[in-house]
């Protein structure tokens, strides 16, 4: 197995995100467009089928109702200045390559939910507008620098409700960016 796969082997979810709560986000250094690709793109898709064994006419395992209810997720570490919705300059390049694959032709026609998340410290107002304001001010930075179409993302507040790392709250995985791939 490709090492590039172990590690989005983490990052992918299923409907509903369960996976993605047990792993650990993507780091900025880490962000490829491959990386964002492979995660995002959803299960099914002619892509992934293309990629599989090839059979007469049919391929083993892939279920196409099952496999459209599934969705790619990918947690990205999108750090912001202290108590604000503004980047930092290592999370906006991470969003210029998220860009890149946001246009590639894998994900080029799907939509995504850009999930903001905080940690649990601060009431639960603020942090989930603070969550508000990080996933919108995510989906501003991809529409505004890179021209994508601001009806592909869908940005969600999620406050502290979701934490990855339960036994340290304040840890910077709990404060993270999701990218969800929508399914019709």
């Amino acid at each position: 197995m490709k090492p590039t796969l172990l590690l989005l082997a983490a990052l992918l979810a299923a409907a509903g995100g369960a996976a993605a709560q047990k792993a650990s986000p993507m780091k900025p250094s880490d962000v490829t467009e491959s990386a964002i690709a492979d995660a995002l793109a959803p299960p099914g898709t002619p892509e992934a089928a293309a990629s599989g064994p090839r059979t007469r006419g049919f391929a083993p395992g892939l279920r196409p109702q099952a496999a459209a209810k599934k969705t790619g997720s990918a947690a990205v570490l999108i750090t912001f200045v202290t108590d604000s919705a503004q980047l930092t300059t290592e999370s906006q390049r991470a969003l210029d390559t998220i860009a890149r694959a946001l246009r590639g032709g894998r994900l080029a026609n799907l939509n995504f939910v850009v999930e903001g998340h905080a940690d649990p410290r601060g009431g639960a107002d603020h942090n989930l507008e603070l969550s508000r304001s990080r996933a919108e001010s995510v989906v501003a930075y991809l529409v505004n620098e890179h021209g994508i179409d601001r009806q592909r993302l869908l940005p969600v507040g999620k406050g502290a409700a979701e934490p990855l790392n339960r036994d340290q709250p304040a840890a910077p995985e709990n404060r993270r960016v999701t990218f969800v791939t929508q399914t019709n």
